[in-house]
């Protein structure tokens, strides 16, 4: 898997990517610390944090398509600017307001600037690796390698801007985060394997690559948002579950081995070279998340619970991968963006989703019927699965000559002229239409 930074080019671009997305693993915590410092108020601090999030979420289909249009070195050139300008005013914001009133105000609005110019690096990496890999085991590599490494930054993240926080103060976390998402990304688009992605030319609209209009897609993001919803129940249960057994400190112990479990999942996908279409591995892998959070829902001592975060946890790289690997696949080439975003934003929202109603089902039942209700909800979503559509997916055939290993189906593109979805499966749903591939976080 280590070998995809042997590629050329690879590492150049792969490391300030990380550097870029650290800077969103830290950002929401500086945000809430921040206006609490100011307003003295987590109430506020909430709303600002929830503001950030919001914006973010509900910006970042259009975010990807800009990417998709203008190529990465100026759409994303672009959002780094306005993001780091905008964590700097937030800064300067805490360092000098002292009116309440006038920190809330000032902050919600910063709050939605960040999360609006958020520049999707995530996606914008697995693009780069898409162009830097041929299709099948290494291309999977390099993406779970991705997955990993966007895993533990979101581990030390948070614990990396507490401690500088805790040094200095909140409008220094604020400044610190700017910097690092801009270096990031300025390092990204100046690096030769993003600067040849200059964008597609315009086409008439009718031929756009649309993820949402190919088939199958939207049900791929009804089961992860699936998914989605055991993390969100996760974050919430875990320090509930502390709190109930009196070892909150322990909360954040929990959520690392979620975390840790994740990134350990998402090392030993990578090294499997699979035989199974992606259709078949989104199945199992949702139906396994699922079944996990029903089982773990039963473990009322912390250590076992923990274990079975670990095992949970698992599951969620990997099902993730696997759907970064469907958008790769299935959506044409000036869509790729785009459509990577649309994975992300279905596991986003289904964990924005079940957080809103866990922490009410929890402080009525418990952290147990709550992760039980996810796991069954999980697990009767993986009937929506596309297996058919995606037969074919994922599985390589070699060459018998020299040259890269391709998809045994052909992805999906938008420069064939429309047609309904009948007619491309010619009277049965046994593959998704020819030609194109993905990309986003």
């Amino acid at each position: 898997m280590f070998a995809s930074l042997r590629l050329p080019g690879a590492l150049r671009a792969f490391v300030p990517a990380l550097i870029g997305r650290s800077a969103l693993a830290m950002a929401g915590l500086a945000v809430l610390l921040a206006v609490q410092e100011g307003t003295g108020s987590f109430a506020l601090a909430g709303l600002a944090s929830a503001a950030f999030g919001l914006a973010n979420v509900v910006a970042a289909p259009w975010r990807a398509r800009a990417v998709d249009r203008w190529g990465q070195p100026r759409a994303l050139g672009a959002l780094g600017i306005v993001q780091a300008a905008g964590f700097v005013a937030f800064g300067i914001v805490s360092a000098v307001a002292t009116a309440p009133g006038t920190v809330a105000f000032w902050s919600v609005a910063l709050a939605v600037v960040v999360g609006l110019s958020a520049p999707p690096l995530g996606a914008a990496m697995r693009v780069v690796w898409s162009s830097l890999t041929d299709a099948g085991p290494q291309r999977e590599k390099a993406f779970s390698l991705d997955a990993v490494a966007e895993e533990l930054l979101f581990v030390g993240g948070p614990v990396a801007i507490t401690a500088i926080i805790v040094a200095s103060s909140p409008s220094v976390g604020l400044f610190v985060t700017a910097g690092v998402g801009l270096v990031g990304t300025l390092g990204l688009i100046t690096s030769t394997a993003s600067a040849v992605l200059s964008g597609n030319p315009p086409r008439p609209r009718e031929h756009r690559a649309r993820p949402l209009a190919v088939p199958g897609f939207l049900r791929v993001l009804v089961v992860l948002a699936g998914v989605g919803a055991v993390l969100g129940v996760v974050e919430i249960g875990a320090p509930a579950l502390a709190a109930e057994r009196d070892a909150v400190p322990l909360a954040g112990w929990l959520l690392a081995a979620f975390a840790a479990g994740s990134a350990g999942g998402g090392l030993v996908y990578g090294h499997v070279r699979w035989r199974a279409s992606l259709g078949v591995r989104l199945l199992v892998l949702c139906a396994a998340i699922g079944l996990t959070a029903v089982a773990v829902s039963t473990f009322g001592s912390l250590p076992l619970f923990a274990g079975g975060l670990v095992l949970l946890g698992a599951f969620l790289a990997p099902s993730l991968i696997t759907g970064y690997l469907v958008a790769d696949t299935v959506v044409a080439s000036d869509g790729r963006t785009e459509a990577s975003a649309w994975i992300n934003h279905a596991v986003n929202l289904g964990a924005s989703l079940a957080s809103a109603v866990a922490g009410a089902v929890i402080d009525a039942s418990g952290t147990g019927v709550a992760l039980l209700v996810v796991g069954l909800v999980a697990v009767a979503l993986t009937a929506v699965v596309p297996v058919r559509r995606l037969r074919g997916a994922g599985e390589v055939v070699e060459d018998s000559g020299a040259g890269s290993a391709e998809p045994a189906m052909r992805p999906a593109g938008c420069a064939q002229p429309e047609v309904e979805p009948d007619e491309l499966v010619g009277g049965g749903d046994t593959g998704l239409p020819a030609e194109g591939r993905h990309a986003e976080k």
